[in-house]
């Protein structure tokens, strides 16, 4: 069976911790991811550095031919929109793993002290004492289907009967009542507002 592509590894398990990716992919795999996350870190720390820093750092820090180093930029490019959603899980992943190195240390000194409060953070951190969310996936979401209609009684509303012929009624009432309304012409009044408040007046003066 061929080894899986970095990229496809890189997608699903680039925070997942080095110990369980030795379980799971060869070494060569395991060596590749844990660069790339290196590469991926030193990236969101320098987000305005050029490709050419990036190489030349990269190609210092890890050994590597320039073409190799291109090769993973290429990878970061492709993954960094879905990562950035996926950095709060690496942060948490960090924050666990101090806890519990703060945790064996304390162990190895027999304080128990600081190992009560490095255990009670990291049972708070991680909400042991909660119900796990039962998060619908928005796949398995249906929407609720809206029919259009005219038929009032869906609101509750009691229909009228014969509804036409009431609206016609109404047309005719109110056409007869309104038979002798005429428009008139009519004039702006001139309110002489540069004789009453002056040429000089702005409008925070008017309002104090």
């Amino acid at each position: 069976m061929p080894p899986p592509r970095i990229i496809d590894v890189a997608r699903t398990d680039l925070f997942t911790p080095q110990s369980d990716l030795e379980q799971r992919f060869d070494v060569k795999t395991v060596s590749a991811i844990m660069r790339i996350r290196d590469e991926y870190q030193w990236t969101l720390a320098n987000p305005d550095q050029p490709d050419r820093m990036f190489v030349d750092t990269m190609v210092a820090r890890h050994h590597m031919s320039e073409r190799a180093v291109y090769a993973d930029l290429a990878i970061i490019k492709q993954l960094l929109p879905a990562l950035q959603s996926s950095s709060r899980e690496w942060h948490r992943w960090k924050a666990n793993q101090m806890l519990l190195e703060t945790y064996q240390q304390a162990k190895r000194r027999h304080d128990t002290k600081t190992m009560e409060r490095a255990a009670a953070s990291y049972a708070k951190f991680n909400r042991v004492d909660l119900e796990d969310e039962q998060v619908i996936p928005y796949e398995d979401i249906v929407p609720q289907p809206f029919t259009a209609t005219g038929d009032p009684s869906v609101l509750g509303i009691k229909p009228i009967e014969n509804i036409d012929e009431v609206q016609m009624r109404m047309l005719e009432k109110y056409r007869k009542e309104s038979i002798d309304i005429q428009d008139v012409e009519y004039e702006e009044a001139d309110l002489e507002e540069k004789s009453l408040f002056g040429n000089d007046t702005d409008e925070s003066s008017l309002l104090q």
